[in-house]
């Protein structure tokens, strides 16, 4: 399914990229990354802040493309993970594993299962990765977005 696509049964609107807007959310997802790995907190609250940096790159590379998720329409999260193989080209591999964290962030916030260490492990490493992939694919597809 394409952007255009999603776009068309309203699980994506238009937004026009900006340069800040996205500065300021990949500022955030650094913000976020930096406190999932402050170990006084719990492996709920730092597997959140993982979580966050992972949709703030999807939703920046979305934005950079001209779009954003349909927050009115269930399931948002799960659009804006399964974008990225269009966005930014992530293999499917990693958008299986990406999911399952979302999975278990809506276990952890809608039935209270605490997050394992090993999770906690995934979310923070896979975050990481996201960001960094995130900063290098804005430099080389759109220079112009880009800091």
């Amino acid at each position: 399914m394409t952007l255009d696509n999603l776009l068309a049964i309203h699980k994506l609107v238009r937004q026009a990229p900006d340069k800040l807007g996205i500065a300021k959310l990949l500022h955030a997802a650094e913000r976020n990354l930096t406190d999932a790995q402050l170990a006084a907190l719990s492996n709920d609250n730092r597997f959140d802040a993982g979580y966050k940096t992972i949709m703030q790159c999807a939703m920046a590379a979305l934005w950079a493309h001209g779009y954003r998720t349909s927050t009115s329409q269930p399931g948002h999260h799960q659009t804006a993970i399964q974008t990225l193989p269009k966005t930014m080209g992530i293999p499917a591999p990693t958008v299986i594993v990406l999911d399952a964290l979302r999975k278990q962030r809506n276990v952890n916030d809608y039935e209270g299962d605490p997050v394992s260490d090993a999770a906690l492990a995934s979310c923070l490493d896979e975050a990481a990765k996201l960001l960094a992939h995130t900063r290098q694919w804005l430099a080389a597809e759109h220079p112009e977005l880009a800091e």
